[in-house]
């Protein structure tokens, strides 16, 4: 699939723009020219040859505290998405073969966490369990798990109807061959489209809450606090909000590409299916 995702112009672009984030994530922290909280008496200044984006109103190097700020965006929203799909996607598969009890919990349990607000969830989290970046991912993670459980549970379900399963069935196929031989293949494709889109949604949700100051204890520098701190002084600087929020819109941008991608090529080969083939005697006696 990653051969064909980079056949489209479309996914080459997203590679190529999420690599870059990757690498200001791994190394913006090298990279910054100054100590993100260190304050100076340039306070408000304009893009310069020391301060390429200018100073804010403490006087803190903004492009330090953005390159700072990129592992703790970026590696959330990932964190976001991997929660998601590790509480939703697992229960969402097995929930078509553990019978109608299994069924009816994990159904009524996911349209609960649909219908909680993802701020007011969050909030109440780190309340509980102190305000860290940690246990507001976790919170959101919680809320999105939903998504990944539903796309799982509906691509398993058609599956598990095809002729050629319950063929397998027929034969003495035990649920664990079924779900890695015909299921894993059609589950894959879509779950991968969520979680890109996912991650975009969450890194706006990461951005949302630091820029309340929830996650994150200032003046830990953060792409959603840089943003905030920018907004009280649009009369001194009204360009400084765009160096985050462009960052922002790119990210998300790029994810959003990518999911397209994988859709286009989920799309494609699944015009010519796999060939169905059943269980032999002795992959049936391992079970």
């Amino acid at each position: 699939m990653i051969r064909n995702v980079l056949r489209l112009r479309s996914g080459r672009l997203a590679v190529v723009l999420l690599g870059a984030i990757v690498l200001l994530s791994v190394f913006g922290r090298v990279l910054a020219p100054y100590d993100p909280i260190a304050q100076t008496d340039l306070t408000l200044a304009g893009p310069a040859w020391a301060h390429p984006l200018g100073t804010d109103y403490l006087g803190r190097d903004v492009l330090s505290r953005i390159l700072w700020g990129a592992p703790v965006s970026v590696l959330s929203a990932v964190q976001v998405a991997l929660i998601g799909l590790g509480l939703g996607a697992i229960p969402g598969i097995v929930s078509v073969y553990l019978g109608r009890v299994f069924e009816w919990f994990t159904l009524r349990f996911a349209d609960t966490l649909i219908a909680l607000p993802f701020f007011v969830f969050a909030v109440a989290m780190t309340a509980l369990m102190g305000n860290g970046i940690s246990q507001a991912m976790l919170a959101v993670g919680i809320l999105v798990a939903p998504v990944f459980y539903r796309v799982a549970r509906a691509a398993t379900l058609s599956v598990s109807q095809s002729p050629y399963v319950e063929a397998a069935v027929l034969a003495g196929a035990s649920t664990g061959w079924i779900v890695r031989r015909h299921v894993a293949a059609k589950v894959l494709p879509p779950i991968a489209i969520a979680l890109a889109n996912t991650m975009g949604v969450g890194l706006v949700v990461v951005a949302s809450l630091t820029f309340l100051g929830i996650g994150v204890q200032p003046p830990e520098p953060t792409w959603g606090g840089v943003l905030a701190s920018d907004l009280g002084y649009l009369g001194y600087r009204p360009y400084a909000p765009l160096f985050p929020t462009v960052l922002i819109m790119i990210t998300v941008w790029a994810f959003n590409l990518l999911a397209d991608a994988i859709r286009d090529v989920a799309g494609s080969s699944g015009a010519r299916p796999a060939r169905p083939s059943l269980p032999r005697v002795e992959e049936v006696a391992r079970g």
